[in-house]
């Protein structure tokens, strides 16, 4: 059951109640407010997730409370679902203008209200988790996704792909460069789970230079072994002609010693249920990071697998 909080702004008191009851009933904790000018006090005092939001009110319309809430740092991530008798479409190019997510007329199906409303709650949670830099899920989704799976028996594979020599190639040539290299990596994963993978499959960002892909277990090598490839063909774009020449690039460590850096390789460490039932994520994770540990420990690009036996 759902969790969230939801403030519901309406001026008809019948109304109010109605969509209380009717969010309640479906898991929401639900605040009210009469008005534009309480509802955004009542904002600041429950911090809700998500806002329906009266169109015509008195005191403060809903417009001018929606564009006071998405002009103020701690709540302009806050979505909001305009809620309105009226059907024009000038009604809702101005609401939507004003930063609304979405838009309900009146009288609206309930049923429709409450697959709006968990559209625009999980559209936020996606958000939220998101990285800035490539717009793929972070570490929340990945765990949410991974368990999921592992909750309904599905048999999947788990690649963990992490870029060996980043941080030097971050730090050398700026974080611009590097920035680039993270966005290029990204894409290459989504070109990859585009053409080798399925519908159903999982992309997302660990941070910094790890992703993750969960696809199924028959698509895992091929997508494995396409993304050290095409990485290695691509890799050469990121560094200037003097040190991809030589192979490696020369930086000084703590300690005043100079130490080469060989070309940026890509580590994917695949885990599957083929070999043996994934019960937790907290055991997936391990095993991937021993895993992941003895890939690194090889020279250039590989894709190592797990053998375990359980």
């Amino acid at each position: 059951m759902p969790h969230e909080k939801i403030l519901v702004v309406e001026d008809d008191q019948n109304i109010r109640q109605i969509l209380k009851f009717r969010l309640e009933r479906a898991g929401y904790d639900v605040s009210t407010a009469e008005n534009g000018e309480e509802g955004l006090e009542k904002v600041k005092e429950v911090s809700p997730d998500l806002v329906l939001l009266d169109l015509m009110m008195p005191v403060m319309d809903g417009r001018e409370a929606c564009r006071r809430l998405k002009s103020h740092f701690n709540t302009s991530h806050i979505p909001v679902i305009m809620l309105t008798a009226k059907s024009d479409i000038h009604d809702k190019v101005g609401g939507l203008r004003d930063g609304a997510n979405d838009y309900l007329t009146k009288p609206y199906d309930p049923k429709e209200l409450l697959l709006r409303v968990q559209n625009i709650l999980q559209w936020s949670r996606s958000q939220r988790d998101a990285s800035p830099l490539t717009g793929l899920p972070g570490n929340i989704s990945i765990e949410q996704e991974a368990n999921r799976r592992i909750v309904a028996g599905t048999p999947f594979a788990f690649l963990y792909a992490d870029i060996d020599n980043f941080k030097v190639v971050n730090d050398y040539y700026g974080y611009s460069r590097g920035d680039d290299a993270i966005r290029a990596t990204a894409g290459l994963l989504a070109e990859t789970v585009q053409e080798l993978g399925t519908d159903g499959d999982f992309i997302g960002h660990v941070g910094g230079d790890d992703f993750v892909i969960i696809t199924t277990p028959e698509h895992a090598d091929a997508i494995g072994e396409h993304l050290k490839t095409e990485f290695d063909r691509r890799v050469p774009g990121f560094y200037n002609k003097v040190d991809l020449d030589r192979g490696y690039i020369e930086v000084l460590d703590r300690q005043g010693t100079l130490r080469r850096f060989p070309v940026m390789s890509l580590t994917v460490a695949i885990i599957t249920t083929e070999v043996g039932p994934i019960t937790h994520y907290a055991k997936l994770i391990d095993a991937v990071a021993d895993l992941k540990r003895y890939g690194k420990s090889q020279t250039g690009s590989v894709v190592v697998k797990e053998r375990r036996s359980e």
